[in-house]
């Protein structure tokens, strides 16, 4: 069964950038009742694993841009290491279960949101960037930067958000440079050092379970290959609602239990 979850979540990724965290550590914690702590760190390295494969296909077709990928890492990399070590001096790692799945449930809200506004926002950014170029592209960089520091402290909270939000972000801070293929190879990039950097992190305060990661792996390699692979094809506007219906779901349903 966790090969199977790898395998369809791994889809997901390829295809769309979007579904790491968002789908699995709820699938984790609801299906197979793992420790929220615990999920949320076998996730992280999970994602950064399966998500290498996925950017490997991207690069080949010259779908990363690299850019944009180093003005996030600038912040997000920064922001997961002073994460990390508040959780560890403050011993944050060992907060109630219930605090974790409060965390996860309000990501899952805000991920969902960020997708069914998508579209909005990629037209606003696109009014903005035409309407002001000069201001925009100047401020884009530093939004870039502050963008990352959000996604490095809430993808090593929870899991959640370099893929789903992160891909919202990018959608309205490069509305005319990035397309639909650029944004999920770019995304998936800036995923990777995010996801192992707070991986390992959590690995060190004892949150990964090595077993579950080597079974999830066995499915989510070859399907985020394959979800690579027809990316392009794939109709990725239904399957975005389809993902944000089914994460609020979760959301309602992790906050009543």
């Amino acid at each position: 069964m966790p090969a199977l979850a790898g395998l369809l979540v791994g889809a997901m990724v390829g295809v769309t950038g979007v579904g790491g965290g968002s789908l699995m550590t709820p699938i984790l914690v609801m299906l197979f009742g793992v420790a929220p702590t615990t999920a949320v760190g076998t996730d992280l390295l999970y994602a950064s694993i399966t998500k290498m494969f996925g950017v490997g296909v991207h690069h080949g077709h010259g779908t990363v841009d690299w850019q944009v990928v180093r003005r996030l890492a600038l912040g997000s990399l920064p922001a997961a290491a002073l994460t990390l070590a508040w959780m560890h001096f403050s011993e944050a790692s060992r907060v109630k279960d219930g605090f974790i799945i409060s965390m996860v449930a309000t990501m899952l809200i805000i991920t969902a949101l960020g997708m069914l506004t998508k579209d909005w926002l990629h037209g606003l950014g696109r009014k903005l960037r035409v309407g002001n170029a000069d201001q925009f592209k100047h401020l884009q960089p530093v939004l870039t930067v502050l963008g990352g520091i959000v996604l490095g402290v809430m993808v090593t909270l929870t899991s959640i958000g370099a893929g789903a939000l992160g891909t919202v972000m990018l959608v309205y801070l490069y509305p005319l440079r990035l397309n639909a293929a650029k944004l999920v190879g770019t995304d998936l990039a800036h995923a990777i050092p995010l996801a192992l950097i707070a991986g390992l992190g959590h690995l060190a305060l004892g949150n990964v379970n090595w077993t579950l990661l080597l079974n999830l792996l066995i499915g989510s390699v070859p399907g985020v290959l394959i979800g690579s692979l027809i990316s392009t094809r794939a109709p990725l506007a239904f399957i975005r609602y389809a993902i944000a219906v089914v994460l609020g779901a979760v959301a309602v349903k992790l906050m009543l239990t």
